[in-house]
């Protein structure tokens, strides 16, 4: 019970942080005159969104740090010192990852370099935070290449030659989906925060303690986040905050050895990804679009679907996917 009220303190603690350094951080955004952007093909409804702050992504990832690295000493007072020790390195791959896209926001809205980040760069960098992450998964914490396949209800072993390649390929396919689905006020947030929440379930069960409270800690981040990016958004979180929930998401899956149930219970972020492909792949072969805009939230914005329509449409078909996660583990 003590556990359980703590990871509930960590999660307040971590919701209110969040909620005060927004009132702190958005005005300075304003300030700087961080910017969004938005493209002239896009919904006419989001040219008034232009000039809202953005690389709010960096909220997060203070309190989240924050919160973390209170967390750590708690436990290292309590004498847990395994539990302390491994609540970093996660914390590690998902700031990293938040940096990178906090580098790519900085140069397109500080900076004005319009094609930001560059690709190469950024999918190296990526690339590196991956591997040094699942090697410390292999050889740190020996978590092995067992991987639960859902339904089965059964575990195979990967060999490491295939594991490494294929865990790459997780991360940041989870990266990228996120990224994608972040396009509406609130739609990432919500849609992110329903999954981490049945991540964070998942390791109750399993006993996994320091993904419990660091999804606890991810939670009550996202929530305070939340307050101030729902639509009307006062801020959105831009590539810092979503690269650093897609590491989030990939890197818990990982963990607890349940990448493969990420395309259920991720399966907004799948179809999001997927809508891309389909839209650049039928643009090549046909020079015509497939939807009307992509990724397929704004298709369905041009067709006359409202933003939060979109928001609570998509977060209930999560809360549905993750629900039936739960049941086929």
């Amino acid at each position: 019970m003590r556990k359980l009220d703590f990871q509930t303190k960590i999660l307040l603690i971590s919701f209110a942080l969040t909620v005060v350094l927004s009132l702190i951080i958005i005005p300075i955004l304003k300030r700087l005159k961080v910017g969004q952007i938005e493209r002239e093909d896009g919904p006419e409804s989001h040219l008034k969104k232009q000039g809202t702050p953005t690389m709010g992504g960096i909220i997060i990832i203070i309190a989240i740090t924050a919160v973390t690295i209170l967390a750590y000493f708690y436990y290292t007072k309590q004498g847990d010192e395994e539990m302390a020790r491994n609540i970093l390195p996660i914390l590690c791959l998902t700031v990293g990852f938040g940096l990178i896209g906090f580098i790519d926001d900085f140069k397109k809205l500080v900076l004005k370099n319009t094609k930001g980040l560059r690709p190469s760069f950024k999918i190296l960098g990526l690339l590196f935070i991956s591997v040094a992450y699942i090697i410390y998964l292999l050889k740190g914490i020996n978590l092995g290449t067992d991987t639960y396949i859902p339904i089965l209800k059964e575990y195979i072993t990967i060999p490491i030659w295939a594991y490494i390649p294929f865990a790459i390929l997780v991360i940041l396919a989870g990266t990228n989906a996120v990224n994608l689905t972040d396009g509406i006020d609130g739609l990432s947030s919500s849609v992110t925060v329903i999954i981490i929440t049945c991540l964070a379930i998942i390791a109750t069960i399993l006993g996994v303690k320091e993904l419990v409270i660091f999804c606890s800690i991810v939670i009550g981040a996202v929530l305070g986040f939340l307050m101030f990016n729902m639509q009307p958004a006062k801020v959105f979180m831009g590539d810092t905050g979503s690269l650093f929930l897609g590491g989030v998401i990939s890197g818990a899956a990982l963990y607890l050895k349940m990448p493969i149930l990420l395309l259920v219970i991720a399966i907004i972020p799948v179809i999001e990804t997927i809508s891309v492909i389909i839209q650049v792949l039928h643009f090549k072969r046909t020079g015509n679009r497939f939807f009307k805009m992509a990724p397929i939230h704004h298709h369905l914005e041009l067709s006359g679907w409202r933003e939060n329509k979109i928001v609570i449409a998509f977060s209930i078909v999560t809360l549905i996917v993750c629900t039936i996660g739960l049941q086929i583990i």
